[in-house]
């Protein structure tokens, strides 16, 4: 078995209730393959894999990344300031 580390990754904290992750397949057809739902002042730590190719996330949460820090936000158009 061919073993791979895989170093990207996402850490997601959820600043309200209900934030969406969902994990997008790699490949010719993205598809969903994996969802959670994550509550305010919940954690995740995700991975891109060789499955993973996308990681989407749906409400207001905080994710840290090894590449920065970025703030989603729950309204559509909400401007970023």
């Amino acid at each position: 078995m061919d073993e791979k580390i895989f170093r990207d990754f996402v850490i997601i904290k959820a600043v309200e209730d209900g934030v969406n992750v969902i994990g997008l397949t790699r490949g010719t057809d993205t598809r969903f393959h994996h969802s959670e739902k994550l509550d305010a002042g919940e954690v995740m730590i995700a991975q891109f894999t060789e499955h993973t190719s996308a990681i989407k996330i749906r409400g207001n949460a905080k994710i840290y990344s090894p590449y920065g820090e970025v703030e989603s936000s729950s309204k559509k158009g909400q401007a970023e300031k």
